[in-house]
């Protein structure tokens, strides 16, 4: 069954941000964009890099009124500990959820069960709390934060602008498209 246009459910769980641990759940996601974004383990080797590169974009995401959520089934004591050994995660300013009792990565549907992990899974969230866009990626391709910007802005644009669609690698301020009969075939 497929994500999209789904609520996010319930969860209750504790991540590691500024400095603090601090509760995080469904209510939080609620009221503006989001992106909950998993990622297998903290101390492995492309995980750091996408979650540094996200902490590189994070102030155009919060133009953009987007908070993001770190999520791994790590501990948020696991993530602290990162934070504090590692300069790529010493920049991020968004929450890392620990995901220890696999809730929220099942309801996600991004469990590899057998490895107690997570699979690369975005998920881009509408202030109503429905899921807009789901991405699952392999365990050695890393994601773009760019590419995930220019996502983030599509859903946001169609979101705010009700029949019209933005077709393949449209970009902010590009013209868009409102779907009838007379492009069939036209395109």
């Amino acid at each position: 069954m497929s994500l999209i246009n789904t609520e996010v459910k319930p969860f209750k769980a504790t991540a590691y941000h500024h400095g603090q641990f601090v509760e995080v759940t469904e209510a939080d996601l609620k009221g503006k964009w989001s992106v909950v974004f998993f990622y297998p383990a903290d101390f492995t080797f492309v995980c750091p890099t996408e979650l540094e590169d996200l902490a590189d974009n994070y102030a155009e995401f919060q133009k953009l009124g987007v908070e993001i959520y770190g999520v791994s089934t790590d501990t948020h004591f696991t993530h602290k500990a990162w934070h504090d050994t590692s300069e790529a995660i010493k920049k991020i300013q968004y929450p890392l959820i620990g995901d220890p009792t696999w809730t929220l990565s099942k309801n996600f549907d991004v469990l590899i069960e057998s490895a107690g992990l997570a699979d690369r899974g975005t998920f881009v969230i509408d202030p109503e709390g429905k899921i807009q866009i789901v991405e699952i990626n392999a365990g050695g391709i890393g994601r773009d934060a760019n590419e995930l910007l220019r996502k983030v802005k599509a859903a946001q644009y169609v979101h705010s602008h009700p029949g019209e669609v933005c077709p393949a690698k449209w970009k902010e301020g590009e013209a868009t498209l409102a779907p009838s009969i007379d492009l069939v075939g036209k395109i």
